[in-house]
Protein backbone atom coordinates (compact mmCIF):
# COMPACT_ATOMS: atom_id res chain seq x y z
CA UNK A 1 0.00 0.00 0.00
CA UNK A 2 1.29 3.77 -1.08
CA UNK A 3 1.11 6.52 0.84
CA UNK A 4 2.22 10.21 0.24
CA UNK A 5 4.72 12.20 1.63
CA UNK A 6 4.17 15.37 3.46
CA UNK A 7 6.42 17.99 3.26
CA UNK A 8 6.86 20.17 6.29
CA UNK A 9 3.76 22.42 5.22
CA UNK A 10 1.58 19.67 5.65
CA UNK A 11 1.21 19.57 1.57
CA UNK A 12 2.15 16.62 -0.22
CA UNK A 13 5.51 16.28 -1.93
CA UNK A 14 4.54 14.65 -4.90
CA UNK A 15 6.73 11.24 -3.08
CA UNK A 16 5.25 7.98 -2.42
CA UNK A 17 6.31 5.30 0.36
CA UNK A 18 5.11 1.81 0.00
CA UNK A 19 4.30 -0.21 3.54
CA UNK A 20 3.49 -3.97 3.20
CA UNK A 21 0.34 -4.79 3.03
CA UNK A 22 0.41 -7.73 5.31
CA UNK A 23 0.92 -4.85 7.63
CA UNK A 24 -1.00 -2.11 7.20
CA UNK A 25 -4.09 -3.46 5.39
CA UNK A 26 -4.78 -6.53 7.85
CA UNK A 27 -7.77 -6.51 9.95
CA UNK A 28 -7.18 -5.10 13.49
CA UNK A 29 -7.29 -7.41 15.98
CA UNK A 30 -9.46 -5.61 18.51
CA UNK A 31 -8.88 -8.24 21.18
CA UNK A 32 -5.02 -8.16 21.13
CA UNK A 33 -5.27 -4.82 20.93
CA UNK A 34 -6.86 -4.62 24.06
CA UNK A 35 -4.94 -7.45 26.08
CA UNK A 36 -1.45 -5.40 25.13
CA UNK A 37 -3.29 -2.15 26.08
CA UNK A 38 -4.05 -3.32 29.48
CA UNK A 39 -0.95 -4.75 29.75
CA UNK A 40 0.54 -1.36 29.90
CA UNK A 41 -1.55 0.07 31.64
CA UNK A 42 -1.73 -2.43 34.35
CA UNK A 43 2.83 -2.53 34.57
CA UNK A 44 1.92 1.27 35.43
CA UNK A 45 0.56 0.47 38.87
CA UNK A 46 3.30 0.75 41.46
CA UNK A 47 1.20 -1.89 43.86
CA UNK A 48 2.75 -1.03 46.91
CA UNK A 49 -0.82 -0.18 48.96
CA UNK A 50 -0.42 -2.36 52.54
CA UNK A 51 -2.47 -2.63 55.21
CA UNK A 52 -1.52 -4.40 58.59
CA UNK A 53 -3.45 -7.85 59.99
CA UNK A 54 -4.07 -8.51 63.17
CA UNK A 55 -0.61 -9.94 63.98
CA UNK A 56 0.70 -7.12 62.34
CA UNK A 57 -0.39 -4.37 65.02
CA UNK A 58 1.09 -3.31 67.89
CA UNK A 59 -0.56 -4.49 71.25
CA UNK A 60 -3.11 -7.13 71.78
CA UNK A 61 -1.25 -9.52 73.61
CA UNK A 62 -3.48 -9.87 77.05
CA UNK A 63 -7.08 -11.30 76.76
CA UNK A 64 -9.56 -8.56 77.28
CA UNK A 65 -11.35 -10.20 79.95
CA UNK A 66 -11.63 -13.53 81.15
CA UNK A 67 -13.38 -16.55 78.63
CA UNK A 68 -16.54 -16.68 80.60
CA UNK A 69 -18.74 -15.29 83.17
CA UNK A 70 -18.32 -11.37 82.34
CA UNK A 71 -22.03 -11.72 80.20
CA UNK A 72 -19.92 -10.62 77.19
CA UNK A 73 -18.80 -11.78 73.56
CA UNK A 74 -15.87 -13.29 74.37
CA UNK A 75 -12.62 -12.39 73.05
CA UNK A 76 -8.99 -12.89 72.67
CA UNK A 77 -7.24 -9.55 71.75
CA UNK A 78 -8.40 -5.90 71.27
CA UNK A 79 -6.46 -6.04 67.91
CA UNK A 80 -9.00 -8.59 66.14
CA UNK A 81 -10.58 -6.87 62.74
CA UNK A 82 -13.88 -6.25 64.18
CA UNK A 83 -12.47 -3.96 67.10
CA UNK A 84 -12.19 0.30 66.48
CA UNK A 85 -7.63 0.14 66.30
CA UNK A 86 -7.45 -3.55 65.39
CA UNK A 87 -6.01 -5.24 61.99
CA UNK A 88 -7.44 -5.01 58.66
CA UNK A 89 -9.10 -7.71 57.23
CA UNK A 90 -8.00 -9.04 53.64
CA UNK A 91 -6.97 -5.76 53.31
CA UNK A 92 -3.98 -4.95 50.18
CA UNK A 93 -0.32 -6.00 50.48
CA UNK A 94 2.52 -5.12 48.06
CA UNK A 95 2.45 -7.11 44.95
CA UNK A 96 3.21 -6.65 41.32
CA UNK A 97 1.08 -5.63 38.71
CA UNK A 98 1.50 -7.97 35.31
CA UNK A 99 -0.35 -9.40 32.77
CA UNK A 100 2.11 -11.97 30.31
CA UNK A 101 0.98 -11.77 26.85
CA UNK A 102 3.07 -14.27 24.36
CA UNK A 103 5.13 -12.35 21.62
CA UNK A 104 3.35 -12.83 18.96
CA UNK A 105 0.23 -11.49 20.43
CA UNK A 106 2.26 -8.36 21.11
CA UNK A 107 3.50 -8.16 17.63
CA UNK A 108 -0.24 -8.56 16.47
CA UNK A 109 -1.28 -6.20 18.62
CA UNK A 110 0.81 -3.68 17.17
CA UNK A 111 0.41 -4.23 13.73
CA UNK A 112 -3.33 -4.34 14.24
CA UNK A 113 -2.71 -0.67 15.76
CA UNK A 114 -0.94 0.28 13.07
CA UNK A 115 -3.26 -0.77 10.50
CA UNK A 116 -5.98 0.65 12.45
CA UNK A 117 -4.17 4.33 12.06
CA UNK A 118 -3.84 3.68 8.41
CA UNK A 119 -7.10 2.75 7.28
CA UNK A 120 -8.65 5.64 9.25
CA UNK A 121 -6.15 8.16 7.71
CA UNK A 122 -4.16 9.07 10.89
CA UNK A 123 -0.81 7.61 9.35
CA UNK A 124 1.01 10.48 7.53
CA UNK A 125 4.53 9.68 5.94
CA UNK A 126 6.33 13.25 6.52
CA UNK A 127 9.66 14.36 5.41
CA UNK A 128 12.77 13.85 7.21
CA UNK A 129 13.57 16.72 9.66
CA UNK A 130 15.77 17.21 12.69
CA UNK A 131 17.00 20.05 14.93
CA UNK A 132 20.41 21.00 16.32
CA UNK A 133 18.74 22.54 19.37
CA UNK A 134 15.09 22.51 21.18
CA UNK A 135 13.40 24.21 19.01
CA UNK A 136 9.38 24.16 20.74
CA UNK A 137 7.81 26.70 18.48
CA UNK A 138 9.39 25.64 15.12
CA UNK A 139 8.22 21.90 15.70
CA UNK A 140 4.74 23.65 16.91
CA UNK A 141 4.25 25.46 13.84
CA UNK A 142 5.32 22.38 11.73
CA UNK A 143 2.39 20.00 13.54
CA UNK A 144 -0.02 22.96 12.95
CA UNK A 145 0.25 21.43 9.00
CA UNK A 146 -1.18 18.11 10.54
CA UNK A 147 -3.68 18.39 13.11
CA UNK A 148 -6.05 20.81 15.42
CA UNK A 149 -3.74 21.69 18.78
CA UNK A 150 -5.87 19.50 20.84
CA UNK A 151 -5.59 16.44 18.50
CA UNK A 152 -3.00 13.86 19.95
CA UNK A 153 -0.01 13.35 17.83
CA UNK A 154 2.87 11.09 18.10
CA UNK A 155 6.03 11.83 15.49
CA UNK A 156 8.24 8.53 14.97
CA UNK A 157 11.69 9.29 14.84
CA UNK A 158 14.24 6.53 13.04
CA UNK A 159 16.61 6.85 15.59
CA UNK A 160 16.40 8.65 19.40
CA UNK A 161 16.63 12.40 19.28
CA UNK A 162 17.62 14.63 22.42
CA UNK A 163 16.64 18.18 20.59
CA UNK A 164 13.30 16.62 19.19
CA UNK A 165 12.55 14.95 22.16
CA UNK A 166 12.93 18.12 24.14
CA UNK A 167 11.28 20.25 21.77
CA UNK A 168 8.13 18.20 22.00
CA UNK A 169 7.78 18.23 25.93
CA UNK A 170 6.04 21.47 26.59
CA UNK A 171 3.85 21.28 23.55
CA UNK A 172 0.56 19.56 24.57
CA UNK A 173 -0.89 16.04 23.01
CA UNK A 174 2.70 15.84 21.64
CA UNK A 175 5.04 12.34 22.02
CA UNK A 176 8.19 11.67 19.79
CA UNK A 177 9.21 8.29 19.93
CA UNK A 178 11.61 6.13 18.42
CA UNK A 179 9.64 4.23 15.11
CA UNK A 180 11.02 0.81 16.09
CA UNK A 181 10.41 0.83 20.18
CA UNK A 182 6.65 2.57 19.61
CA UNK A 183 3.82 0.40 21.37
CA UNK A 184 0.39 -0.63 21.05
CA UNK A 185 -1.23 2.10 23.45
CA UNK A 186 0.58 5.07 21.92
CA UNK A 187 -0.53 4.34 18.53
CA UNK A 188 -4.08 3.90 19.87
CA UNK A 189 -3.96 6.78 22.03
CA UNK A 190 -2.72 8.90 19.56
CA UNK A 191 -5.12 9.90 16.35
CA UNK A 192 -2.39 11.18 14.03
CA UNK A 193 1.15 9.55 13.38
CA UNK A 194 3.79 10.98 11.91
CA UNK A 195 6.07 8.52 10.54
CA UNK A 196 9.11 10.38 8.90
CA UNK A 197 11.00 9.03 5.90
CA UNK A 198 13.75 7.24 7.48
CA UNK A 199 11.53 5.46 10.33
CA UNK A 200 9.94 3.31 8.06
CA UNK A 201 12.26 1.00 7.36
CA UNK A 202 12.81 0.44 11.36
CA UNK A 203 9.29 0.09 12.09
CA UNK A 204 8.62 -2.26 8.98
CA UNK A 205 11.52 -4.25 10.20
CA UNK A 206 10.12 -4.85 14.22
CA UNK A 207 7.31 -5.57 12.33
CA UNK A 208 7.06 -7.88 9.44
CA UNK A 209 7.74 -10.90 11.23
CA UNK A 210 4.94 -11.06 13.51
Amino acid sequence: MKFPVFNLQGEKSGQEVELPDDIVKIEPHKHAIYLAVKRQLVRTRQGTSSTKTRSEVRGGGRKPWRQKGSGAARAGTIRSPIWRGGGRAFGPKPHPYDVRLPAKVKKLARRSALAARAQDGGLRIVEDFNFDKPEAKNLFGILKGFRNDKTPVILLLADYNTPMHLSARNIPHCTVQKSSAVSTYELIRHKIVLLQKSAVEPLVEVLKNA
